[in-house]
């Protein structure tokens, strides 16, 4: 038995050991929550991590299967890596965009809502009763938020402190300009309040209209995606399947540095194609301003 038999299964282990140290770290980033860190001593890494959410495990799960799969049938380390990767990442470029239906119903909601409160204004004793009123009927997209608010004002928070902590919930640039607009009533500068959440909910749904055009026009991307992922990896399982002496070239050490190359192109081209396709809101108004709730919070004597 040649040296080259050996070394081959031995370097299939170490890369698929390497991929699943790697999924061992993603998954020690997203999935603990260590609370807020200081900004002066923050580092990229924890940045990095806070901005993503929980950790599907079943589908580290599925992407670990994928690559003990491929370094079994190809005995390739390299290979067996980035198919690992390529199932972590590739659903989010091919599959359907449910973040974009996410964010176009949450949009939507928000200008319902805002409609109601409209509506709620002219015959309401004030400002929190119309909110604590629409909570009732609120959206499903937002009703854990528009609930969470009625529960603040009738547990006597402020008001402003109660729509700060509302904004910071929703964390959306449409919701910001409503908010702004409550926050302003709060303080006495309510003026003509109804036209001015007509206008609003008026806007979110010209943005909910702008953004299916958008999504309606990216389909053609998506698409080609999907051919040039389906095409290559057609082609790869009939060679390995078919004519393996084809592919006896990528069992070198060489051929797993080509094979790498070849992988980072493909790479470097589905994240730009990703970052073109990614939905880019406006730059939100009311950032950062949910507060200390233990400091907002205060009960009315």
């Amino acid at each position: 038995m040649d040296v080259v038999t050996l070394t081959v299964p031995l370097a299939a282990m170490l890369g698929l050991g390497t991929a699943f140290g790697v999924v061992l770290v993603v998954v020690g980033l997203t999935g603990r929550d260590n609370g807020p860190a200081d900004s002066d001593t923050e580092s990229w890494l924890s940045r990095f991590a806070s901005g993503r959410g929980p950790v599907d495990r079943r589908r580290v799960a599925v992407c670990v299967a994928v690559g003990v799969l491929v370094a079994v049938l190809t005995r390739w380390p390299v290979a067996a890596v980035l198919c690992a990767i390529g199932a972590w990442v590739l659903p989010a470029v091919i599959g359907p965009d449910r973040d974009h239906a996410r964010r176009v119903a949450r949009i939507e909601a928000i200008a319902t809502w805002t409609e109601a409160l409209r509506d709620n204004l002219s015959g309401a004793a004030g400002l929190e009763q119309a909110i604590t009123t629409s909570a009732i009927e609120s959206p499903e997209p937002i009703r854990d938020e528009v609930t969470r608010l009625a529960t603040r004002l009738q547990r006597s928070w402020r008001l402003t402190a109660a729509l700060r902590a509302f904004a910071a919930e929703l964390a959306d640039p449409t919701a910001d300009l409503v908010v702004a607009g409550l926050l302003m009533a709060a303080r006495g500068s309510a003026g003509q309040l109804g036209e001015v959440l007509g206008e609003l909910a008026a806007s979110a749904r010209a943005k909910v209209a702008s953004r299916q055009r958008i999504a309606a026009s990216r389909k053609s991307n998506r698409t080609s995606a999907r051919v040039i992922v389906g095409v290559t990896l057609a082609m790869a399982a009939f060679l390995t399947l078919a004519n393996r002496g084809y592919l006896a070239p990528f069992d070198t050490a060489t051929g797993q540095l080509v094979l790498l190359a070849a992988g980072g192109c493909f790479g470097f081209a589905f994240f730009w194609l990703a970052k073109l396709m990614r939905d880019r809101d406006s730059a939100r108004v009311l950032q950062n301003v949910a507060g200390d709730p233990h400091r907002e919070a205060v009960v009315r004597s």
